[in-house]
């Protein structure tokens, strides 16, 4: 009688985990996105626009979508990908599943219009970032130089 209780119980607790792994917000393909922001930071502006880089990795097994990004910057800010050399809007970009969304110069990048002041290097720019799935994550943009453009690994 005991065997036969534990092997139920066993049977029950393999069930239920399998039934709450099919859960995922996600539809269970692999989990949940798992992301954390690299590299940040914004050129000194010469004008009343700039451009904030960084790179979102994303170590969870499910992808996310990047769509939009605030701040107290600007009330106009968006997201550009470069592409045969020409810069358009975007609504969105894809945060792959243990995968990285590059935000870089010459590249995909953040775009702030309208800029309510001209931050100075050495100061911070703080912006959040929206996604499709996970919880906004906000991030201090350190200013650099003009010039700047962190070498690529």
């Amino acid at each position: 009688m005991n065997r036969r209780r534990t092997a139920l119980a066993g049977v029950l607790a393999l069930t239920t985990g399998l039934t709450l792994a099919g859960c995922s917000s996600d539809g269970g393909s692999g989990g949940e996105p798992e992301l954390k922001v690299v590299g940040a930071f914004m050129p000194q502006p010469v004008s009343d626009m700039a451009a904030g880089f960084l790179v979102v990795q994303n170590s969870g097994g499910a992808a996310d979508r990047l769509t939009s990004v605030t701040s107290p910057l600007s009330d106009d800010v968006t997201i550009h990908e470069t592409k045969d050399q020409k810069m358009r809007e975007v609504s969105s970009f894809e945060v792959p599943a243990n995968g990285e969304l590059d935000l870089e110069r010459g590249g995909n990048h953040i775009m702030f219009m309208k800029l309510k002041q001209k931050p100075k290097q050495g100061e911070k720019v703080s912006v959040e970032l929206h996604f499709e799935k996970a919880d906004p994550i906000t991030v201090d943009l350190p200013v650099k130089e003009t010039t700047h453009n962190p070498k690529k690994q």
